[in-house]
């Protein structure tokens, strides 16, 4: 059975999940209060995930400067989350998706058919997807999307 995926206009799927400190994250607190930027990434300290995270950690202040929120997600679990935030001392949380129920909720495809694929969503206040980009390979281009996007609002 394919996977829906979620798509500019829709409304975000709601979730709670624990992050690297073990607090529950829910989507519904950010609502009518700022926007997110939710990226879903393959694994905790790969090259590739650890260049986009340290893109978002460096670029954080210019999020909160323009009234958003950053939340990272995998399927990795709190502890590795927990290690991953400390040695790349990352300002945002990561939530714990182990098993990847909130991945198939927004039906995040597979990159090269295996790998747990790299996108990022910018949901506005009102928990409306603003904005989808899709891309395993152009790790930095997600941060500049994101804030393009959440600038121009």
């Amino acid at each position: 059975m394919p996977m829906s995926a979620i798509d500019v206009g829709d409304n975000a799927p709601g979730f709670s999940l624990k992050d690297q400190n073990g607090a529950t994250v829910s989507l519904s607190d950010f609502h009518e209060k700022t926007w997110v930027v939710l990226y879903f990434y393959p694994k905790d300290n790969t090259t590739g995930c650890t260049a986009q995270a340290c893109s978002f950690r460096d670029a954080y202040q210019d999020f909160k400067d323009a009234g958003a929120e950053v939340i990272g997600i995998s399927s990795d679990s709190e502890e590795q989350h927990q290690g991953f935030a400390d040695k790349y001392r990352l300002p945002f949380v990561l939530v714990a998706d182990e098993g990847g129920r909130v991945r198939k909720d927004y039906g995040v495809p597979k990159s090269m058919g295996f790998l747990p694929g790299r996108v990022t969503y910018v949901i506005d206040p009102e928990g409306i997807v603003r904005h989808v980009f899709n891309s395993q390979l152009k790790v930095h281009k997600h941060v500049d999307e994101a804030l393009a996007v959440i600038r121009g609002a």
